[in-house]
């Protein structure tokens, strides 16, 4: 691979392809990737990991990943949120985010790799998917949470998951486009989610305790510029842990790595790398031998939380954050602001 992620003083490629390694050692004969051995998969997670695998050169790993998907896609065009490693499903709740984020994990593959057959073969299934997620828009253009398999809707939209959705819905415009289908009302669906976001907050059910719910809008474009940039500072002491990194809740002091390195994405994606640095930094601790990365850490008393868990949404969290400071990989522009809006 002639992509080099290193960052002097913070992480170094062969540590990101050890980590990139640990990701792919939990992938199932079927493709799916559990978030640790014997462990559950879902849908979001599993399409970060594969992005990782790509952005790290294992892109047959990353197809196979995306061609599980494709096997397990509902008729409907939707997924469960939890699947078991034999195959079984241990929640069968559907999660529009959930559902929507393989449109930007295929648009990152094409990025990675320019695999034009196999963004043509899974078309189908991302349109399908989106379609899915369109189906569940409130008037006002935000994304019902969720429905549960006897179709029974939630009646409520959230900021995380409304704002990955918008990003989905780009990314899925962006293949469109590709693969000569008509875009527009993705798109047109998109900017229905940035206008509420950008002016309704109170549009979504609260849950401000939540660390993505304060970094997801600007992370996905759906906030940009100086009110991007206003939300970042405006919590900065409410989530960041100095020297230690991003807590998953407020009220605790709970840093998770995935978090932490979410959040450097966001501030990647507005420009200030610094910031990131600082961010990626932060989650060494969290770093095992094996390059795999616990999912959180409880402070003071550093105590690994859950216990002793490495999962491998973590790990690809690290890597597309790595990516996104160094611009090493084509895939690094997949939350760059303004790169969608072409």
């Amino acid at each position: 691979m002639k992509h080099d992620l290193t960052i002097s003083g913070v992480i170094t490629h062969d540590e990101l392809r050890a980590t990139a390694a640990s990701i792919a050692r939990l992938q199932l004969p079927n493709g799916m990737i559990p978030w640790f051995d014997g462990g559950h998969c879902d849908p979001w997670n599993h399409v970060e990991t594969a992005m990782a695998l790509d952005t790290m050169g294992l892109h047959h790993e990353a197809r196979h990943a995306y061609e599980w998907l494709a096997d397990t896609q509902r008729d409907d065009g939707a997924w469960h949120n939890y699947y078991l490693s034999d195959g079984n499903i241990e929640d069968a709740k559907l999660d529009t985010n959930v559902c929507a984020y393989v449109a930007a994990g295929l648009w990152h593959h094409w990025l990675c790799t320019g695999d034009l057959a196999t963004v043509k073969n899974l078309w189908p299934v991302v349109s399908s998917a989106l379609e899915w997620v369109l189906a569940h828009r409130r008037a006002d253009g935000t994304v019902l949470w969720a429905r549960e398999a006897d179709d029974t809707p939630w009646d409520y939209a959230l900021l995380t998951g409304s704002s990955s959705i918008r990003h989905a819905l780009r990314c899925g415009a962006m293949l469109a486009a590709l693969v000569d289908d008509h875009p527009d009302h993705l798109l047109r669906a998109a900017d229905a989610i940035d206008r509420v976001v950008r002016t309704n907050l109170a549009a979504f059910e609260p849950k401000d305790r939540w660390a993505m719910d304060w970094y997801y809008p600007v992370m996905t474009g759906t906030m940009e510029g100086a009110q991007a940039k206003d939300r970042l500072a405006s919590l900065w002491n409410t989530f960041a842990m100095d020297g230690l990194g991003i807590r998953c809740v407020s009220d605790e002091p709970w840093v998770t790595a995935a978090e932490t390195a979410e959040c450097s994405l966001a501030h990647s994606a507005l420009g200030d790398i610094d910031t990131a640095v600082k961010l990626l930094t932060w989650t060494r601790p969290h770093r095992c031998d094996d390059g795999s990365y616990l999912t959180g850490i409880v402070y003071p008393d550093r105590i690994a939380f859950p216990a002793d868990e490495r999962t491998a949404y973590t790990g690809a969290a690290i890597i597309l954050a790595a990516d996104a400071i160094t611009g090493a990989s084509p895939g690094s522009r997949l939350f760059r602001h303004g790169f969608l809006d072409r």
